[in-house]
């Protein structure tokens, strides 16, 4: 074969890729069109499944390819058994003039005598082997390695692509889906805080107090509640809220839901600063609020009395740490807790994973229970990234 021809062939097989979209199409080309322009009577095309260390037969031309795009019979070859594996292990091309004389040689379909190998790798990233074989001893020439090996090189570089274009688009699937889950996270979040029954039952409580003539609780409650709502509606939009106004909001919220349980409970928040101004230092929205959403609400589920939260806030350059160990007493229920809105709170620990799946925030968190002589323990730890 002359040397224009090989140049019209490489022209050729260039061209044909360049409307290829997947792996199939680019292999049953190369076998289909450009080696049967070679002359060769059989070529056989493996994909490299890296996990599995084996090379796996996906296009042919010749008699492993009796009707279009099957295969007939196909196998697989273990990297470094036969000529095949050999090539595919040393990434090295070979020419065998004389398969008989060759140990290595694997019969597959046939008995022939002349095999070539090259395998398609681009950038040291091996992802398949060419291999074709002729019935005549000697019949595969070095300018057939050198146009073969330039073949693959084409091919290697077209997988490349159209794998790297093909991991580009699930990426973005795979961002919207996490955006539309934050949307969804967001406003979930808000829900659970401002749920019209939450809504509810506190302007019922400011109702109560007026009604009953305590004008100063109405007042206390009707202004805690107001700084709360202004808050979630202010935090919506934002993924991220300052320590200072988190723990300012947590102050706020407990105070409101002690008074709405009718002083049940007791807390007290500590803070230890190694560093910086707590206005300055940045944690992620509401995560710290529905923590304690979940907690109290669960315990008035419970009918628990005696509850006490101790809050320790431990700050540092690259971190804020949440230490909160929570005592209470059983009581013995009478009927059942009724199903409300306390239902549709979200889990703290489910947004936990969707902020370290969307964001990559890496937050930790531990929860240990215990119970002695009669007291429950619940101690949480939970630690959030500082992302001044």
């Amino acid at each position: 074969m002359k040397h224009e021809q090989f140049e019209d062939i490489l022209i050729y097989f260039s061209k044909s890729l360049m409307g290829k979209e997947n792996e199939e199409d680019i292999l049953w080309d190369l076998a289909k069109n450009c080696i049967s322009k070679l002359g060769f009577v059989d070529c056989v095309i493996y994909l490299v499944d890296h996990p599995k260390q084996v090379l796996v037969q996906k296009a042919a031309y010749g008699p492993k390819n009796p009707r279009d795009f099957k295969l007939h019979n196909p196998v697989n070859i273990a990297i470094g058994d036969g000529i095949t594996g050999c090539v595919a292990k040393t990434g090295k091309p070979e020419l065998v003039m004389d398969t008989s004389l060759d140990p290595r040689y694997i019969l597959d379909d046939d008995n022939r005598l002349s095999e070539i190998c090259v395998p398609i790798v681009y950038e040291d990233v091996l992802y398949g082997v060419i291999d074709c074989e002729h019935p005549e001893k000697g019949f595969f020439t070095a300018r057939h390695l050198k146009m073969l090996s330039a073949i693959a090189s084409i091919c290697a570089i077209k997988i490349k692509s159209v794998r790297d274009n093909k991991e580009l688009i699930e990426k973005q699937d795979k961002l919207f889906q996490l955006r539309e889950e934050m949307l969804g996270l967001k406003l979930k979040t808000l829900n659970s805080q401002l749920n019209p029954h939450f809504v509810f039952n506190s302007l019922n409580a400011i109702q109560y107090f007026i009604t009953t003539q305590n004008t100063k609780l109405a007042l206390d409650y009707f202004s805690t509640f107001s700084r709360l709502v202004r808050f979630y509606l202010k935090q919506l939009g934002k993924d991220t809220v300052s320590l200072y106004n988190e723990i300012d909001m947590l102050h706020w919220y407990l105070k409101l839901q002690k008074l709405r349980y009718d002083d049940s409970f007791e807390y007290s928040i500590s803070i230890e600063k190694k560093s910086g101004d707590l206005k300055e230092i940045t944690i992620p929205s509401f995560v710290i609020l529905l923590v304690f959403e979940n907690l109290v609400e669960q315990s008035n589920i419970n009918k628990v009395i005696d509850q006490h939260f101790n809050i320790d806030i431990a700050t540092s350059e690259k971190k804020v740490v949440l230490k909160i160990q929570y005592h209470c007493k059983s009581m013995e229920q009478t009927t059942p807790p009724k199903n409300d809105y306390r239902n549709e709170i979200m889990k703290w620990q489910d947004q936990v994973e969707l902020l370290n799946t969307v964001k990559g925030y890496q937050i930790t968190h531990n929860t240990t229970s215990a119970n002695n002589d009669g007291v429950n323990i619940k101690s949480i730890v939970l630690e959030l990234p500082n992302l001044a």
